[in-house]
């Protein structure tokens, strides 16, 4: 149904059906005590009994599932409307009525997948809350779990009602980064302490470009390469930016081979992402989380480098805990492959 939103896990589920010539299987909802997301006066009320289906109907007295508006259907469902407008009833649910009379109308019990049928504002206002509660990543770190994604996305419901696209958004999130690196090249508190702030902000956006591709359903892979290549820059950008605060006005090879150090862990780090991520993905039940050491916890200890003017505290704790985390990466990798 046009009108309704459903977990994916749902189609992914019944695509694994068998289903036969001149069948119809119905994806129905058997929660049918005090589910939050069903108006019951609209809902479509199923009745089944042994996976078939018995009765289906808005007005049916008895019924145990409630019809999501997901189906897998063979051509034997054009036969079954066009009998059910010869009786009258031009509605989806009458062909699969008449299906049901001839035994030929199964049921798939989507078991615990989240659905809704957006027929008015109430409806629509849950389908939000929904679709918006479930933004987080199970690659999400623990800075943008806790911090960065709660605010990106009251920042994301507000970038809805725009035309921005989500490349719209990689840019402003990469314009606010170099804002933030230049000032580092500024000297004095005041520029060292904004260009931190810059650089936060800029973490917290990089997280609706996103959000809005996931909602508006225009999440591609260019998008995605673009917004890491992107990153990329805006971390090189920072951590130089950084490191001449740092350093300046009497260089220190110190100071410089921090910053080296930082900038190359860094951009190891996010090299080492992907397969890493795809590593735990395969490990992990859907929805739990990992231990994440990326972009959100380096550029919030930038901002607080920058906040407290300790740009060479934050340069080092960068350059280690990057560093570090790569060589667990890699040691967890080649551990879990020749063990």
């Amino acid at each position: 149904m046009a009108d309704h939103i459903f977990d994916e896990q749902i189609l992914v589920k019944l695509r694994k059906e068998t289903i036969g010539d001149g069948e119809v299987i119905l994806a129905v909802d058997h929660n049918i005590k005090g589910n939050p997301n069903v108006d019951v006066d609209d809902a479509t009320k199923v009745l089944v009994g042994d996976s078939r289906i018995l009765d289906i109907g808005k007005n049916i007295e008895r019924y145990n599932a409630y019809d999501t508006g997901v189906f897998l259907c063979s051509l034997g469902i054009f036969a079954a409307l066009e009998k059910s407008i010869n009786k009258g009833d031009s509605t989806l649910s009458g062909g699969i009525r008449a299906m049901a009379e001839e035994g030929k109308a199964k049921a798939f019990d989507i078991g615990g997948c989240w659905w809704i049928d957006v027929d008015d504002d109430e409806a629509f206002r849950k389908a939000e809350r929904r679709l918006i509660a479930g933004l987080d990543k199970f690659s999400d770190g623990p800075v943008s779990r806790h911090l960065n994604r709660p605010l990106s996305i009251r920042i994301t419901r507000l970038l809805l009602r725009t035309s921005l696209t989500p490349n719209a958004v990689s840019l402003i999130s990469f314009a606010l980064s170099i804002a933030g690196a230049l000032l580092f090249f500024v000297t004095g508190y005041p520029a060292l302490a904004i260009g931190g702030a810059l650089a936060q902000i800029s973490s917290i956006v990089d997280g609706c470009d996103g959000e809005i591709a996931r909602l508006k359903q225009q999440a591609s892979e260019f998008g995605a390469w673009f917004d890491a290549v992107l990153d990329r820059y805006a971390d090189a950008f920072l951590l130089f930016g950084l490191t001449w605060h740092a350093s300046y006005p009497n260089a220190s090879f110190g100071v410089i081979l921090t910053g080296f150090l930082a900038i190359i862990g860094t951009l190891i780090n996010s090299y080492t992402a992907d397969k890493y991520d795809g590593f735990m993905k395969r490990k992990l039940r859907p929805g739990r989380h990992y231990l994440r050491i990326g972009r959100d916890l380096r550029m919030f200890v930038v901002f607080l480098g920058a906040l407290f003017s300790q740009p060479v505290a934050a340069l080092v704790l960068i350059a280690l805990v990057m560093n570090v985390e790569n060589v667990r990466r890699v040691m967890l990798l080649h551990w879990n492959e020749h063990r």
